[in-house]
């Protein structure tokens, strides 16, 4: 998709509207590029290594029928775009992100506002995010919107551990556990995951630990995008014992379990960054071990 050159003044409105499948190569490569600028100014490893992988992200959010997907035009042309998965009963936010050329007119916050109302019209439990810690902006304007810091988080990465604990089988999951996972989530979280995770079955990525002949704990996938829940650390530990690599960025690591924390640094993972989880609505303070995914 062809985008007209960059002509417009700071007085153009800018209009928010539903985004269209044929969209995600050009909000895909703003993407690639308003992460990557943002990395760099701050030093740190950008998330995506190739614009591919954010135009295939957003390609897959803007044809699915439980994401609402928005962009922001300003003077015909796309200067950003933001998402709001509506898989499970509490929402969450992203990727958000801006045209480098034209941040800081206002556009980030109509995305945000989008995609609040659009979350307080479903009448989601709650809203939630994940966002870099270095990135001081984005911090202030979601706590102008009404959302809490929660979780402080450590973006790990490393080698494969790949030593199963005793008494753990893992495995891929399948759909007859997802009621199983639905309810441990339930019980740690209080609301399932339950849309997030049947997808991530069908493509093959969830994977489950058993022990004592049930499951103690399941992720979505084992990376950046995954999230998981066990019942303590060690049942979590067994996943992450047993996954062949850390895909992506790598695994976000909340610090305040500090057994945890310790436990992944003993075992060579690194902190590539700090982020920081934020809500709005529905919050229970999580009664087992967990990891959050980039969404939230």
């Amino acid at each position: 998709m062809q985008q007209p050159p960059i002509s417009m003044t700071e007085t153009e409105p800018i209009v928010i509207r539903h985004a269209l499948p044929a969209e995600a190569e050009v909000c895909g490569r703003i993407c690639f590029e308003a992460f990557g600028a943002l990395a760099a100014h701050h030093n740190f490893p950008p998330d995506f290594p190739a614009s591919e992988i954010p135009i295939a992200i957003l390609s897959a959010m803007f044809s699915h029928p439980s994401f609402f997907c928005v962009v922001a035009e300003q003077g015909g042309r796309i200067i950003g775009s933001n998402c709001l998965d509506e898989r499970s009963p509490v929402a969450g936010v992203g990727p958000i992100t801006i045209d480098p050329a034209v941040q800081n007119r206002s556009a980030g916050r109509q995305l945000m506002q989008a995609a609040l109302s659009r979350a307080a019209e479903q009448k989601f439990a709650g809203v939630r995010l994940v966002q870099a810690a270095y990135h001081g902006r984005s911090l202030s304007l979601y706590a102008k919107l009404g959302f809490v810091v929660r979780e402080p988080l450590a973006c790990m990465q490393g080698p494969a551990i790949q030593k199963i604990p005793p008494g753990y089988r893992v495995r891929r999951a399948q759909p007859d556990d997802l009621a199983a996972c639905n309810d441990l989530c339930v019980r740690v979280h209080g609301h399932d995951r339950g849309g997030e995770l049947k997808d991530a079955i069908q493509q093959g990525t969830a994977v489950v630990a058993e022990s004592d002949g049930r499951i103690k704990a399941y992720a979505s996938s084992v990376a950046f995008s995954g999230h998981a829940v066990g019942e303590a650390n060690e049942d979590l530990q067994a996943l992450l014992s047993a996954a062949t690599g850390f895909q992506g960025p790598g695994i976000l690591v909340p610090t305040r379990n500090a057994a945890l924390f310790a436990w992944c640094l003993e075992r060579g993972l690194r902190v590539t960054q700090t982020m920081t989880l934020m809500t709005v609505g529905l919050y229970n303070e999580p009664a087992g071990a967990y990891l959050p995914s980039i969404l939230f």
